[in-house]
């Protein structure tokens, strides 16, 4: 099968372009800064900009898949004069009507748990604006959702200590926020079978990891593996909407008030659809195995508890 993953450069995006070239599939990797370093052989790379129609048009023609993996991370500011309706809504738009003029057959599209028109944050509603331009194709499309992901090169455990001190530091709602982490080598399989089995064709899987993680559990987890401990103070979430906010316009500090919103936002799910792929829960990597952590003897405290 021939196969373009647009932004298959980028975190998920190699791991995704490695699993399908050790299936035997023909992979390109399209990226606005394609580097090959972190790809096999066997994987092609070609620059393209999803925000601009006539740059992706020929990389796509004559492709069996496109798999949309292009995003703006939910946790930071979009970089200057670059908005998640540019990215995530005008991105997916160009991408689809390029895959229905190439004769492609079939569309995967990377949401996010929440996604939806009218929801609390600027990314999860551009989102949920560029699942209704997928599910309103002619393709046949998949989509995921899946809640944070982490792994080598991820940003989640990066931001908890861009967010925190160690020893003593204050989260907004003290860190409440459950999540459902997932490993990025537990999700890119599950990808991979959807590009490769029709069963998957016309529909939303919401992916959750192994356990339910607050804020505060995951920053407990970081410093741990740095041999630090960390009390967490709470912070108002109105107070701290108010600091994000005042802080968001200065060059040096990486968050703003979607971010503020963004931490208030429960990110697990209600059935965890890893069963469609034939897994369970149990079979899932846990973050702190991920962490280089020993287990907890008995059964580990979750943020569901």
């Amino acid at each position: 099968m021939r196969v373009l993953v647009a932004g298959g450069t980028g975190f998920i995006g190699t791991t995704l372009c490695t699993e399908l070239d050790e299936r035997g599939h023909d992979v390109t990797a399209l990226s606005r800064d394609p580097d090959k370093t972190a790809l096999p052989a066997g994987v092609d790379v070609t620059m393209g900009d999803v925000q601009a129609y006539d740059s992706i048009v020929e990389a796509i023609e004559g492709q069996d898949v496109v798999v949309n993996l292009v995003s703006l991370s939910p946790l930071f500011e979009p970089p200057g004069g670059v908005s998640h309706e540019d990215v995530h809504l005008r991105g997916t738009e160009n991408l689809v009507a390029a895959a229905a003029e190439g004769g492609v057959d079939r569309f995967v599209q990377m949401s996010a748990l929440g996604a939806d028109p009218r929801g609390p944050t600027e990314y999860l509603r551009a989102k949920g604006e560029a699942e209704r331009v997928v599910r309103s194709s002619d393709l046949a499309w998949t989509i995921f959702r899946p809640s944070v992901v982490f792994g080598d090169g991820a940003e989640f455990v990066e931001f908890t200590k861009k967010l925190t001190t160690p020893y003593l530091t204050g989260l907004p709602g003290g860190g409440k926020t459950p999540f459902q982490p997932i490993w990025v080598g537990d999700l890119v399989p599950m990808l991979a079978d959807a590009v490769e089995d029709d069963a998957h064709a016309g529909e939303t899987y919401e992916i959750g990891g192994p356990e339910v993680l607050t804020l505060e559990d995951v920053t407990g987890l970081a410093y741990e593996a740095e041999g630090k401990s960390v009390t967490v103070l709470p912070v108002p979430m109105g107070l701290a909407r108010i600091g994000l906010a005042a802080a968001g316009p200065l060059p040096f500090v990486p968050f703003g008030p979607d971010q503020a919103r963004a931490l208030g936002v429960d990110n697990t799910v209600d059935d965890n659809d890893v069963t469609a792929f034939g897994r369970s829960e149990d079979d899932l990597r846990t973050l702190r195995s991920y962490l280089g952590l020993e287990p907890r003897r008995g059964r580990a405290r979750t943020g569901a508890e």
